[in-house]
């Protein structure tokens, strides 16, 4: 059996501050890590949406056969099911203005050598144009560790930064010590430990729109943890997954390497109600994080408490959709049931 993925500290930029030093105690060390660099920022103060464990909430976004997105809807325009089962939904809200927690996570491996600069460059443009004083964002990169570039923060200075630090590591033999990580190196695209740890280390105890923004190509190896760990660990969280795949397949093709990137992607992203938006040309990467930025400020927040109720752990498969059958819904796919 696989030991999960830990934690520990590391100095990069700013020392860290008490605070981020104590979120850290308790795990322990070795496996892949997830290091932290800069300085936790203040929360924002403000209103804070509450509920209760019973209630499950369901992101959504509606769009036309033609792919435009529906802003108009209300309440009775939705049908939820929860395990076949119809439910009332109780909880209504457009979600243009709701405060997002999001996740910028980099994929610094071998593989992206081509494309990390055109993410980097439109990552920091999708930031300026998506946050709001009252969101929240971390920078994490991965490769042959998972090092935390920036703590929770709503100064996108801050974040700016942090995505400039992410550069190409070939492993822990050194930088780019061959065209691919050996078996030696343990591999050297740690993507299901990001995920899991950007899940259990920082997203769990937030609360509202949580959103994993994955730059990668969705090629992992050396994770301690599966794929089906890692998206149960964002199921269980409540994130959204979306996924800009920049895919370098020439990198893949000029070593005779197989890929399997482009399903783990969309297992991941439309399990969780995200999408993955796949970039086939550099200069299309500002168009992907405009869709994104759109989505996200387009939601219907949909909230309802479901007939079997039981807090058993079970997981719950979610059926969304409208009373009008020519619109598209996109919404997570089910959760898991707290436990008593």
């Amino acid at each position: 059996m696989r030991n999960n993925p830990s934690l520990r500290l590391s100095e990069r930029g700013l020392a860290p501050t008490l605070g981020a030093c104590a979120a850290v105690l308790g795990v322990a060390l070795g496996g892949s890590v997830l290091m932290l660099a800069q300085e936790k920022a203040p929360l924002p103060t403000g209103p804070t949406l509450k509920v209760t464990s019973s209630v499950v909430n369901v992101y959504a976004v509606v769009k036309d056969r033609k792919g435009h997105m529906i802003a108009n809807l209300s309440k009775d325009d939705f049908e939820i099911a929860d395990n076949k089962l119809p439910v009332e939904i109780r909880y209504f809200a457009r979600e243009t203005d709701t405060p997002l927690t999001l996740g910028i996570m980099v994929d610094t491996s071998p593989s992206q050598g081509r494309v990390l600069d055109a993410e980097k460059r439109e990552a920091e443009a999708f930031l300026r144009q998506v946050m709001r004083p009252k969101d929240l964002a971390f920078v994490l990169h991965f490769d042959v560790e998972v090092e935390l570039l920036q703590d929770f923060t709503a100064n996108p200075q801050l974040l700016g930064h942090a995505i400039e630090l992410a550069q190409i590591n070939g492993g822990a033999a050194g930088v780019l010590p061959a065209p691919l990580p050996t078996g030696d190196s343990g591999g050297a695209t740690h993507l299901y430990d990001a995920i899991y740890l950007a899940a259990n280390e920082l997203m769990k105890n937030e609360i509202g729109r949580k959103v994993l923004i994955l730059l990668t190509d969705g090629e992992d190896q050396g994770s301690k943890v599966k794929l089906e760990t890692a998206l149960e660990a964002a199921q269980k969280t409540d994130l959204m997954i979306y996924s800009v795949a920049i895919i370098d397949r020439s990198f893949y093709w000029g070593h005779d390497v197989g890929f399997g990137g482009d399903a783990v992607l969309k297992k991941l992203s439309d399990e969780t109600g995200g999408r993955v938006l796949e970039v086939s040309r550099i200069k299309d990467t500002s168009a992907a994080f405009q869709q994104i930025a759109d989505e996200l400020r387009t939601q219907y927040l949909l909230g309802y408490v479901p007939t079997d109720a039981r807090t058993d752990g079970s997981y719950h498969k979610i059926q969304v959709r409208t009373k009008n059958g020519d619109f598209k819904v996109q919404a997570r796919r089910g959760y898991y049931a707290p436990t008593s």
